[in-house]
C-alpha cells in the first residue's frame, strides 16, 4: 500500500508562515502503486525519477520510507513532509536549523548526489539573507568541487542558469556568488569573476576595492530589478582583461568585456534578451554614468539605442547604481523629444539622407532643452520597478 507525501520547500514555508509557490508531492509503495493512479504518467529519464502528470512532478520516496527519504534531501531546512493524514516528518536537524535560520546539507552526500545542490544552497543564501551559512557548509562545498569538478562541469548549463536568474530575483543577489567564492566554487560556470576578486576596482578615490567587490555592491544596488542586476553583474568583466602595467586603470574596459558576457551567457544558455541587455549595458555604462555632461548626438545615440533594445529602465537602474547619479528622468525627457520630431515632408523619402536630416533635428532638439544639473540628478526621486 502507497503514501502521498507533500515534501520539502512547500512544508518550510508554510512552517514559516509563508506562501508556498511550489508543492512537491512524493508517493510511496513503488512506481506500480503511482502508476494505477496516474497511468498517463511520463517519466522524464532524470535521476532522482521524476513523473510528470500534466505539469505536476511528483517523485518517489528515495531509501525505503519517508524517514530515510528525509536524509537524502539536499537541506535539512528542506526535509520536512506531510502524509495525507497530517502527520509531520522532518530531518533530525530540521527544527534546529529552521530556529537557528542556518542553510546546511541533509547528509555528507548531499552536494555529491547532484552537485546543482551547490548552486541551490547559494541561491537561498541569497534569497534568504538573515538566514547564516555555516563553515561547515562552505567546506563541504568546496570538498565537491574540489573532488569532483567534472560532475560540476558536466551540470546542465539551464539548470545552473536557472539558479542563476533565481538568485538575480532575490533581496541579495550578491549571496550567490559570495558563497560561491567563499568555497572556491565559481569556476568553471562564472569562471570570469575568479580572477576579479584580485584586480582593483580602479583609481583612488573612485574605488578602494576589487573589481569583485565593486560588482557585487552595484549588484545589490540593484536588488529588486533582476534584469539589471545581471547587467550589473556584466558591466565591469572587461577590467579582468586589463594589462597589469596600467593598473588601477582600465582604459576601454567597456568594449573588452563584450565577448566574456557572450561567453558567459551562452554557457549559461540564457535567454537571448540577457544577453544582448548584458553586452548593452557593458558597453554603454560609461555614457551612463555621465549623461547630464554628453553632448546632444550622443544622448540621442544612447536613448535610442535603449529603448530599441527594450532595457530602458533597466540601463538606468544600472546606470545609478554604478555611479551614484540618477539621469533617467533626463533620459526620458530625451526619449520623448526625440520621439516628438517629425521629418518634414520634402526630406521624407529619400532613403539614408532622410535618416541623416532626421537625426540632425532630433539633436537640434535636444541641443535647445536644458541640461540637468549634477544636484538635481543627485536628488532626483528614486528608481522605481516598472
Amino acid at each position: 500500500m502507497g503514501e502521498w507525501f507533500v515534501v520539502g520547500g512547500a512544508v518550510r514555508d508554510l512552517l514559516l508562515g509563508q506562501p508556498a509557490h511550489d508543492v512537491d508531492v512524493s508517493f510511496s509503495g513503488g512506481e506500480e502503486f503511482f502508476l494505477q493512479r496516474f497511468p498517463s504518467a511520463r517519466n522524464t529519464g532524470r535521476e532522482p525519477k521524476i513523473w510528470l502528470v500534466g505539469s505536476e512532478e511528483f517523485t518517489p520516496v528515495e531509501g525505503g520510507s519517508i524517514e530515510r527519504d528525509m536524509l537524502t534531501r539536499d537541506l535539512t531546512v528542506n526535509a520536512a513532509a506531510f502524509d495525507a493524514e497530517g502527520r509531520f516528518y522532518c530531518h533530525p536537524d530540521f527544527v534546529d536549523d529552521m530556529e537557528k535560520r542556518r542553510l546546511r546539507p541533509a547528509s555528507p552526500q548531499a552536494f555529491v548526489r547532484d552537485p546543482l545542490r551547490l548552486f541551490r544552497t547559494a541561491r537561498f543564501a541569497a534569497a534568504w539573507p538573515e538566514w547564516s551559512v555555516p563553515q561547515d557548509t562552505i567546506d563541504a562545498m568546496r570538498e565537491t568541487c574540489r573532488l569532483h569538478g567534472k560532475a560540476v562541469a558536466a551540470l546542465p548549463a539551464e539548470r545552473v542558469g536557472r539558479e542563476l536568474l533565481r538568485a538575480l530575483e532575490s533581496p541579495a543577489p550578491s549571496r550567490f556568488f559570495t558563497v560561491l567564492r567563499d568555497a572556491d566554487c565559481l569556476s568553471p560556470w562564472f569562471a570570469e569573476l575568479s580572477p576579479a576578486a584580485d584586480i582593483p576596482a580602479g583609481p583612488k578615490p573612485w574605488h578602494d576595492n576589487s573589481v569583485l567587490d565593486h560588482t557585487l555592491e552595484v549588484v545589490d544596488r540593484c536588488a529588486g530589478h533582476p534584469l539589471a542586476a545581471w547587467m550589473a553583474l556584466c558591466h565591469d568583466l572587461g577590467k579582468i582583461c586589463t594589462d597589469a602595467a596600467i593598473l588601477p586603470h582600465h582604459y576601454g574596459h567597456e568594449l573588452k568585456g563584450t565577448e566574456l558576457v557572450k561567453a558567459m551567457g551562452a554557457r549559461l544558455r540564457l535567454p537571448s534578451r540577457h544577453v544582448r541587455a548584458g553586452v548593452t549595458g557593458t558597453v554603454l555604462h560609461m555614457k551612463g554614468g555621465m549623461y547630464g555632461s554628453l553632448r546632444a548626438g550622443t544622448r540621442r545615440d544612447l536613448v535610442c539605442k535603449l529603448h530599441e533594445t527594450g532595457i530602458f529602465h533597466d540601463f538606468w537602474v544600472l546606470a545609478g547604481a554604478d555611479g551614484g547619479w540618477n539621469w533617467e528622468p533626463m533620459a526620458e525627457r530625451d526619449l520623448a523629444t526625440v520621439r516628438a520630431v517629425r521629418l518634414p515632408e520634402k526630406w521624407r523619402n529619400k532613403g539614408a539622407d532622410s535618416g541623416k536630416r532626421l537625426r540632425q533635428l532630433q539633436c537640434e532638439a535636444l541641443a535647445r532643452l536644458p541640461k540637468f544639473s549634477p544636484e538635481r540628478a543627485q536628488n532626483a526621486p528614486p528608481l522605481p520597478e516598472k
